[in-house]
């Protein structure tokens, strides 16, 4: 959209000046509150203005999520975000579930990237249980949390597009991402959700010849993200839409506590992969791209960027497989599925396992049971572990009662904290600007309403 259109100079979030600089507020509500209280429709020339519904229906929307526009023309005055529709009380249903039992909910929250939340969650039960996990169970965490990483971006850039009428963009970013789910099929046995990290390390050693489909897959990746420079990144109508659109300073970013890909590309490098490394991340070389534009644009650009420097993280992991070792703690009273293989359950119960201690022991039998239906015990407390996800810290804070359930699982999602930017990235803009505003957040609203 040619810039005459929005007004000549970019359109910076809106803030009240103060003696400590500016302070960006946000507002919500419930609707008939914010009706009551007047907060909608009571400037300006009202009769000039209209409250406008989009979603969570929409195509543009990024999901079930509901804006609420008041708009004076084609300018939106206020905005508010509405979640709630894809409520599926995760974090509540853990505590009704065994510790392991717990890993097939979490996956579930943001699906988009289940091997980040699967590995919070077991961190901090690890945490609790003062437990070191192996250090091939921690390769193989990175392998799958940078192969996730991968897998949502593509959908940010290919959902983005789509949104932005880019359509090829988003046929291609679908296409990759086909790519990196039939790898982690192969590598896990599933797709997506895959609760293939448990508390202690992972479900199971991988298969024999992955080293080669995880090649195979860089190898083609590296050939097509070049392709998205050619397709979108000095495509005219793309810049126009995404240049000087859905800035959000970094006073803003702080203040608000956004993290991930928007708040790096307002300038600051946070990522606790470098700032609070876990998993063995210092071992790994890799850059943590930024900009100062803080724009839409400029979130595309870093995610792209981040998605060659996972490709990197990869490289090394393969390099670190050569090296054997366990991959779940060996304490039998922990590591469920105890070094069992996949069964026709998926969760380890093999057949030939079962034979095998139905006939030999029956103390191996019971506790196999015991460990299985009733789970292992965790010593009272709480922790909290953050990690890095694809839109930014994904913590997880669980609290003991020295049981074998929780007493208490909640989820910090970024895509949840981060939405609270859209008035302030949307006010004052155009309709179609709020568009890729939300877009640029990249909210996923499993892991916005869990």
């Amino acid at each position: 959209m040619p810039d005459d259109i929005r007004g000549g100079e970019p359109r910076v979030a809106r803030g009240t000046a103060t003696t400590e600089g500016r302070v960006f507020t946000v507002t919500g509500g419930d609707w008939d509150d914010m009706l009551a209280d007047g907060n909608f429709g009571d400037g300006g020339d009202s009769d000039e203005r209209i409250i406008v519904n989009m979603g969570p229906q929409h195509p543009s929307t990024h999901g079930v999520l509901r804006l609420i526009l008041e708009i004076e023309g084609e300018t939106v005055v206020q905005a508010r975000s509405v979640i709630g529709y894809l409520h599926t009380g995760i974090e509540k249903s853990c505590e009704f579930r065994s510790w392991t039992q717990g890993v097939t909910f979490v996956t579930r929250a943001d699906y988009l990237s289940p091997a980040f939340n699967e590995a919070a969650y077991c961190m901090a039960i690890e945490k609790l249980l003062e437990i070191e996990v192996p250090r091939r169970a921690q390769v193989i965490r990175v392998l799958l949390m940078e192969l996730t990483r991968i897998s949502s971006h593509l959908v940010a850039v290919a959902t983005g597009g789509m949104e932005l009428g880019a359509l090829t963009g988003m046929t291609m970013g679908f296409r990759e991402r086909e790519e990196a789910l039939h790898l982690m099929e192969f590598l896990t046995g599933l797709r997506m959700n895959m609760a293939f990290i448990r508390p202690g390390g992972v479900a199971q050693e991988l298969p024999a010849d992955s080293i080669d489909h995880i090649n195979a897959f860089i190898a083609k990746m590296e050939t097509r993200l070049p392709e998205y420079d050619k397709l979108l990144t000095g495509q005219p109508v793309w810049k126009m839409r995404t240049k000087g659109v859905g800035i959000l300073p970094l006073e803003a970013c702080m203040q608000l506590g956004i993290t991930g890909p928007v708040l790096r590309s307002a300038g600051l490098p946070w990522d606790l992969r470098k700032t609070m490394p876990y998993c063995g991340y210092e071992e790994y070389d890799f850059e943590v791209p930024t900009s100062t534009d803080a724009d839409c644009y400029a979130r595309y650009l870093l995610r792209v960027a981040e998605m060659h420097e996972s490709l990197k993280i990869m490289k090394q992991a393969v390099a670190k497989l050569a090296e054997p070792g366990p991959v779940m703690v060996q304490d039998k009273k922990i590591g469920w599925p105890a070094q069992l293989s996949i069964g026709s359950d998926g969760m380890g119960n093999s057949l030939e396992y079962i034979k095998k201690i139905m006939g030999s022991s029956m103390e191996s039998l019971i506790h196999h049971f015991k460990l299985v239906t009733e789970g292992f015990h965790v010593p009272a407390g709480q922790a909290y572990v953050g990690i890095e996800n694809p839109r930014g810290e994904l913590g997880c804070h669980v609290v003991s009662d020295g049981g074998t359930k929780p007493f208490r699982v909640h989820l910090r999602d970024p895509g949840f904290v981060n939405l609270q930017a859209m008035p302030a990235m949307s006010e004052g803009s155009l309709i179609a600007d709020v568009v890729a505003a939300v877009a640029s957040i990249d909210p996923v609203m499993g892991g916005v309403d869990r």
